[in-house]
């Protein structure tokens, strides 16, 4: 069984698709789990794509997984930046404004993936806003 690693939120399904049927580190809500390259990756927790986020972070955030979101305007919502913050969430959203499809966020993600994965080694809570050329952090205050 692999540990997964990254969890891709329902708001960018399409992509948690293309990432799940690659890695087997990888799920999203409503995952029944799969076989990736002989590694086998469990159901999700998160059972449903219609979950709201302040009941699936703390799920995620107990696990230990790196949330994959879009939501570049994320720090104007207080109850999930509390959330991420009580939770010690781990977070990247996309950029709203570059990631409006599937391959454009495709792209921000490969574009920034070995930055992304260096941020498993960092402890939360974070969030961090990717474009295809920039990760920056949000302040959580």
């Amino acid at each position: 069984m692999t540990d997964v690693r990254f969890y891709v939120d329902a708001d960018v399904l399409g992509l948690a698709h293309v990432l799940a049927g690659l890695r087997a580190d990888v799920t999203y809500p409503g995952d029944p789990g799969a076989i990736i390259k002989r590694r086998a990756r469990p159901a999700c927790p998160v059972t449903t794509p219609g979950a709201k986020d302040l009941d699936w972070i703390p799920v995620v955030s107990q696990r230990g997984w790196l949330i994959l979101t879009r939501d570049g305007q994320i720090q104007a919502h207080r109850r999930e930046l509390a959330a991420v913050r009580d939770n010690n969430a781990r977070m990247v959203a996309l950029s709203t404004e570059h990631a409006r499809g599937t391959f454009e966020q495709l792209e921000i993600v490969l574009c920034q993936w070995r930055r992304i994965e260096a941020l498993l080694a960092q402890t939360g809570p974070y969030i961090y806003i990717a474009t295809r050329t920039t990760l920056r952090q949000v302040d959580l205050n």
